[in-house]
């Protein structure tokens, strides 16, 4: 969902120029740029390249080492420390990308990356507002509508997507969306501007055209939420604390953590926001197995790869509404600073990012990661009533997460790490839903009446997380898992035999699957080349949430740009360039890239560094109880391990200290 081009007039921006003091050396070849490199960057590209001040900085971040490379490093080693940077020539509309070696202080690589749009830029927002602030049409259109003061006028600036109309191609475009406040702070999605539409060529800085589909009467109520706006809140709700008087049980050092067994890296970037990197388990081994201790990789690397939302209105200007959130918009760009806010509770670690403007001057965004750690109930129980002794160990998780709000929308990604081995990746959806004026008495047919003439539209939302997966070592296989019934027979006469039936997937297009929860569909990565006391090929599964389906007709433009959702997984083999499943530049593209384009070859992904790509979406009927602001919708899934570990991994886990008001903490009668 496209951003909030405005800030609300008591707000203090969390983004600020980095500060001048000096950073400790690098230590991995993973741990993302410091403003001193991306600075450093800038100013070789400056030099050896002809950048005038006209030019825009839309990326700028670590150029990651090849993963093949990265398996023969240690530390001490040596590399060449590269910059990844994509830039945009605003005089000729051509985007460039460029490999910077910080190391030997030269570019590289250099190339015009002809036909594409990098992602809609921050400053060109604020550019945007300033230009229709003074448009003539804009303000001539407002004041047909009886608004005068334009400082209440919000506007949110949408990419126009591709619909194969000749005369939008080749310009960089927005439409944006416009709303009224009543005040600085007001809500103003209670608000829409129905009919009202400019369009700016962003490279020009022109308003191309002002839609106006004639003067609709604006909805009458103010829906705010603010703390600014309420003097009673509910008074029971009494204190809780959250305490961990000896401190946390995770180290960090730089951006490396260890955390109950748990080894793993996370770094940070302007596109895909929090990355994770070499997640890794330390298995103690077992007397039987006579393996020593050792750190047992799962995943060399995480992150949400694009987020789509197609929205169900036919109409102009809402048919346009499909986002491609972090191609389009730059999630991480858009990362919140969780010091305007605490979205977490107890002992909290916060790493911060280093981003850039558009610039090139390197950006502080404090507390752009939070970690802590979570109580998360029962772990493992069992009681004997033989002995009457009984057996029970709390669950403990470790959460890693950051915040992104795209315009109307608010996005927590939450990666969770149990003791027993499990990850859960977990989104969550909150923030404000997209709002169009209705006439009075009208019922929406493509949305839901949340309130006096304001509707919610209908839409879905699809996440893709990109998993290169590492199951206990480089060559992996995937498998396809579902329980069937046997049939009446000899086999199965009383008819309540069923099994797990388990399938190879030996190429691209065997892989390509969807979710089947009537059967319990799954999928296995295992690593044939390692075996537990067993037997058994050591392995995870991709367990499955909730999940749908995507709704748009395959021969709509939406559809073409975003065609790898006709499928819920794909499994590629690992190659350096193939990053995003969209493609590198969906903005304005007519589609066609990415997944849908490299599994066509159907290479061959048994025994190899598998890459899966598993999307999951919901469909969003918006309800009355989501408006002003959403509560928070939940969604994911899990990988859980399935034979990596001989026995229960969790059961040195220690008991809870005994009670000192009675069981469970209750006061003793």
């Amino acid at each position: 969902m496209p951003r909030l081009s405005t800030q609300c007039a008591e707000g203090t921006s969390a983004r600020t120029e980095a500060s001048q003091q000096p950073l400790s050396p690098q230590q991995h070849p993973l741990d993302p740029l410091t403003p001193e490199e991306i600075q450093s960057a800038v100013s070789i590209l400056r030099q050896q390249q002809s950048i005038t001040r006209e030019w825009r900085f839309a990326t700028i971040q670590l150029q990651e080492p090849d993963r093949r490379w990265m398996s023969t490093w240690t530390p001490g080693m040596a590399w060449d420390r590269q910059a990844f940077v994509v830039l945009l020539d605003r005089s000729s509309g051509s985007t460039y990308e460029a490999v910077v070696s910080l190391t030997r202080q030269q570019v590289c690589s250099w190339k015009p990356i002809p036909g594409v749009q990098p992602a809609l830029m921050d400053d060109e927002v604020y550019e945007c507002d300033r230009l229709l602030k003074e448009d003539p049409d804009f303000l001539a259109a407002l004041a047909r509508r009886g608004i005068q003061d334009v400082n209440l006028v919000m506007v949110d600036y949408w990419t126009v997507g591709h619909f194969g109309i000749p005369e939008e191609q080749g310009q960089r475009l927005v439409r944006g969306l416009c709303f009224l406040r009543a005040e600085p702070c007001d809500n103003g999605y209670a608000r829409p501007i129905e009919g009202l539409n400019p369009w700016i060529d962003l490279n020009r800085m022109q308003v191309v055209k002002i839609e106006d589909r004639g003067i609709w009467p604006l909805p009458p109520e103010s829906c705010n939420f603010d703390e600014l706006f309420f003097k009673d809140f509910r008074r029971d709700l009494k204190p809780l604390e959250i305490t961990q008087p000896q401190g946390v049980s995770f180290q960090v050092q730089g951006h490396h953590i260890r955390w109950q067994k748990w080894d793993l890296r996370i770094s940070f970037n302007p596109r895909e926001g929090l990355v994770l990197h070499q997640v890794g388990y330390e298995d103690q081994g077992s007397p039987e197995s006579g393996e020593q201790s050792r750190v047992r990789p799962i995943l060399y690397r995480a992150s949400v790869a694009e987020m789509v939302v197609p929205y169900g209105d036919p109409r102009e200007p809402h048919v346009r509404k499909n986002a491609f959130d972090v191609g389009e918009y730059a999630i991480g760009m858009q990362a919140n600073s969780l010091q305007l806010g605490c979205d977490c509770l107890g002992e909290i670690y916060y790493f911060d990012a280093h981003l850039h403007t558009n610039s090139g001057e390197p950006m502080l965004l404090k507390n752009a990661v939070c970690m802590h750690e979570e109580d998360f109930g029962i772990l493992w129980k069992h009681s004997d009533w033989r002995t009457e002794r009984a057996q029970v160990r709390r669950s403990r998780r470790l959460v890693i997460s950051f915040f992104t709000t795209v315009g109307n929308y608010d996005y927590g990604f939450f990666w969770y790490f149990y003791q027993d081995g499990t990850i859960e990746f977990e989104a969550k959806l909150t923030g404000i839903i997209n709002t169009c004026a209705t006439l009075p008495g009208e019922e929406p047919e493509f949305g839901t009446l949340v309130a006096p003439q304001l509707s919610g539209l209908n839409h879905q939302h699809f996440f893709t997380v990109r998993l290169d997966m590492a199951v206990d070592g480089e060559q992996n296989s995937l498998y396809e898992v579902h329980s069937e019934a046997l049939p009446l027979g000899p086999d199965n006469p009383h008819g309540n035999a069923f099994r797990a039936q388990s399938t190879l997937l030996k190429t691209e297009q065997e892989a390509a699957q969807t979710v089947d929860p009537l059967q319990g569909r799954y999928w296995k990565i295992v690593n044939p080349q390692r075996r537990n006391r067993l037997g058994q090929a050591v392995g995870y599964k991709l367990l499955p949430g909730e999940n749908v389906q995507l709704l748009a007709h395959p021969n709509s433009w939406l559809y073409r740009r975003a065609g790898y959702l006709a499928n819920h997984l794909w499994a590629t083999p690992y190659h350096p360039e193939e990053k995003f499943p969209a493609g590198d530049y969906p903005n304005q593209h007519p589609g066609g890239e990415g997944l849908v384009k490299w599994t066509q070859a159907n290479r061959a992904i048994e025994n190899t560094e598998l890459v899966l790509w598993y999307s999951f979406g919901c469909n969003h009927l918006p309800r009355p109880e989501d408006w002003p602001v959403m509560p928070v919708s939940y969604i994911g899934f899990m990988l859980k391990p399935v034979g990596f570990f001989d026995r229960n991994p969790a059961l040195d886990v220690p008991p809870s200290p005994p009670k000192t008001k009675g069981c469970c903490g209750s006061s003793s009668n």
